[in-house]
């Protein structure tokens, strides 16, 4: 069918075509403040929906239905190419944030993160783990532009922890105890310079490995 003539005789969906798009791009920008859908790759679009979504209005959901829960076992490579287990990082808190390259959210709390990772060095290892498909021939690249301080480049492409964890969307974040156990999960975007991260984070960093109350450094957030 063509639409020719006074745009009163065109067809309705040629009509309706520029608020069909106006509505996609404001549900992309909504799906931004929480997360993306797992099955979502590639999504470019999330990416562009989310340039104008500042950290502080993410909306993940905390979940802690998982306390207590030990550490999976699968493994994930290293950026030096080794095959690992977040059993190699116990001993400290260990923060575990599964990302993406296409995933706009994800990509928007990473300057966060390693702001975070460089606060809290000592007490909290802060582990991305990408779940690209494509792995190194997209994460490395990114890596290299991005230049983060703290933050390494850890590949999980087969998505073992993605299916363990189950969330159904990224970014999803865990945090573990010293002694490997799960506190908590933020599934979707988080604001990890902000006083909500703060405050969850200071339970499990405000205490030492025999589970004395320590000092805490006070909160400066970056930026």
């Amino acid at each position: 069918m063509t639409a020719a003539g006074p745009s009163s005789k065109r067809p309705p969906h040629i009509a309706l075509e520029p608020l069909v798009r106006s509505s996609l791009i404001l549900l992309l920008g909504l799906a931004a403040l929480g997360g993306c859908d797992r099955q979502s790759e590639p999504a470019p679009q999330a990416n562009v929906a989310a340039e104008g979504v500042q950290p502080e209005q993410f909306t993940g959901t905390l979940e802690i239905s998982g306390r207590g829960t030990p550490m999976p076992k699968d493994a994930f490579t290293a950026p030096d190419g080794s095959e690992v287990t977040l059993e190699k990082f116990r001993g400290k808190a260990v923060l575990v944030n599964l990302w993406a390259t296409w995933c706009g959210p994800c990509i928007k709390e990473m300057p966060a993160l390693d702001a975070l990772a460089k606060r809290e060095e000592g007490r909290l290892k802060v582990l991305t783990i990408s779940q690209d498909s494509k792995g190194k021939e997209v994460v490395a690249p990114w890596f290299e532009k991005n230049r983060f301080d703290k933050l390494e480049a850890y590949l999980d492409p087969e998505n073992r922890l993605g299916l363990n964890y189950a969330s159904g969307m990224l970014p999803t974040t865990v945090l573990y105890d010293a002694e490997g156990k799960e506190v908590w999960r933020v599934i979707g975007g988080m604001d990890w310079n902000g006083p909500r991260a703060n405050t969850l984070l200071a339970e499990t960093l405000g205490k030492d490995a025999k589970g004395a109350a320590t000092p805490r450094r006070p909160f400066t957030p970056s930026g």
